[in-house]
C-alpha cells in the first residue's frame, strides 16, 4: 500500500513549519500503518477555497495515474 500526504496552509500570517507539522503527523500515521511513502504534495499560503492550486492539482493528477493507494492530509478547522 503506498500513501501521498497533501500538506497546506492558507495565510501569510501561518508559518511554513505548519507544512512540515503536517506532513510529520501524515508520515507517523503510514510509519504506524506499514504503508510505502509515495510522495508528498504541498500549497503554502493559499487558500482552501480554491481547487485551484498546484499542489492538490498534481496530487488528484498523480491519483488518475495511480501513484498512490491513500491520500492524507490533516484537518484544520
Amino acid at each position: 500500500m503506498k500513501a501521498a500526504i497533501y500538506a497546506r496552509y492558507s495565510s501569510d500570517q501561518q508559518r511554513d513549519e505548519s507544512v512540515e507539522d503536517q506532513i510529520a503527523i501524515c508520515q507517523s500515521l503510514i510509519d504506524r500503518e506499514g504503508w510505502a511513502f509515495a510522495e508528498s504534495y504541498t500549497d503554502r499560503a493559499m487558500s482552501g477555497s480554491s481547487h485551484l492550486r498546484p499542489g492538490y492539482q498534481q496530487l488528484l493528477l498523480d491519483g488518475d495515474r495511480r501513484s498512490a493507494d491513500r491520500r492524507l492530509g490533516v484537518g484544520h478547522r
